[in-house]
């Protein structure tokens, strides 16, 4: 069996016909998308999703940095700037 990563799990015949009230529903939380009984998707409202991706993103800076700290570095005179 497949872990449900929500508090609302909905089908998809379901949201299909009451888009609106499982939203108002889900009180700003992500719903589950069923399909067959089995999660098919995540419906996450905007600024959840947003945020998902600025955390992914600062995630692969941090990652960037550590891989860069040992350098090789450039040495600059700003002086020559």
């Amino acid at each position: 069996m497949d872990t449900v990563l929500s508090q609302l799990a909905v089908s998809v015949t379901e949201l299909k016909r009451n888009y609106a009230g499982i939203l108002k529903q889900a009180d700003d939380g992500p719903i589950a998308v069923l399909n067959h009984n089995r999660p098919e998707a995540y419906l996450l409202p905007a600024h959840h999703y947003e945020q998902l991706m600025a955390y992914l993103e600062d995630m692969e800076d941090a990652k960037l940095v550590r891989e860069r700290a040992a350098g090789p570095f450039v040495e600059v005179n700003l002086d020559a700037l």
